[in-house]
């Protein structure tokens, strides 16, 4: 029993394994070039996270506990600091989860995606409503004032709401890998891919294809009009940032 006038608290709080592996930085990034289709160029990297615990199967049981425990924000920051770390004089795509935008590690001035010599682009995915951003309108601001650019990732997955390009204004969009896979052998989905960038272009947005693990898929994508390929086709995620096979 507690003594009148001290605390009860223990001397060595509870802690849990996303938070030990956040101090122990049990992640690692592998990165997958993003190509431009035309030229066979690397565009820029995705960072991806990897789990280095076994307490983490991989990157979606690890960012679900970090949500859960509510530091997703801190788990963000330390991924950041490793990608940035590990792919210097290189654009960087860096995904964000959404749960980040509670926790403000985002506009911190000692964010590490603010000292990357090179472009940085933030993706944000479409699978979540577009009502769950209207809180961090000002965060995105403020980001985007500091030179960070906008990615729209999965385009074309989960609510495939139009108003994500008219109202966030992404820079880039990546076109959902259902879309993509197969594309070469369906003629409504290169017509609706076709008419994707079509818009893309008339908002100032270029539009990535994600998935691409088929010669005839980055043949069919690239005569829709996108600007930039993603896939296995191209290259796995490594790292070291490996380099990339171009298909002729």
């Amino acid at each position: 029993m507690a003594l009148f006038g001290r605390s009860a608290t223990p001397k060595n709080p509870p802690t849990s394994p996303i938070r030990e592996a956040i101090a122990a930085r049990a992640v690692s990034i592998a990165y997958q070039p993003i190509v431009d289709v035309h030229t066979g160029k690397i565009f820029a990297y995705e960072a991806l996270a990897r789990s280095k615990t076994p307490a983490f199967k991989g990157p979606l049981e690890l960012l679900t506990a970090a949500i859960e425990e509510k530091v997703m924000g801190e788990l963000g920051h330390v991924l950041r600091q490793m990608t940035v770390e590990g792919c210097p004089g290189r654009p960087l795509f860096v995904n964000v989860n959404p749960n980040e935008f509670d926790e403000g590690w985002l506009v911190r001035t000692d964010d590490p995606i603010f000292f990357h010599d090179e472009q940085v682009y933030l993706e944000i995915t479409e699978s979540v409503p577009l009502s769950h951003f209207a809180f961090c309108s000002s965060v995105l601001h403020e980001i985007r004032g500091k030179g960070v650019r906008l990615v729209i990732d999965d385009f074309g997955a989960g609510y495939s709401n139009l108003r994500y390009i008219a109202e966030l204004v992404p820079d880039i969009v990546k076109l959902d890998m259902d879309l993509v896979h197969g594309i070469s052998k369906n003629e409504r989905t290169r017509r609706l891919v076709r008419s994707i960038v079509t818009l893309c272009n008339d908002m100032g947005s270029r539009v990535v294809a994600e998935g691409i693990e088929e010669r005839d898929d980055f043949l069919a994508v690239r005569d829709a009009g996108v600007h930039f390929g993603q896939g296995y086709l191209l290259a796995r995620p490594a790292f070291p940032p490996p380099a990339v096979t171009f298909p002729t």
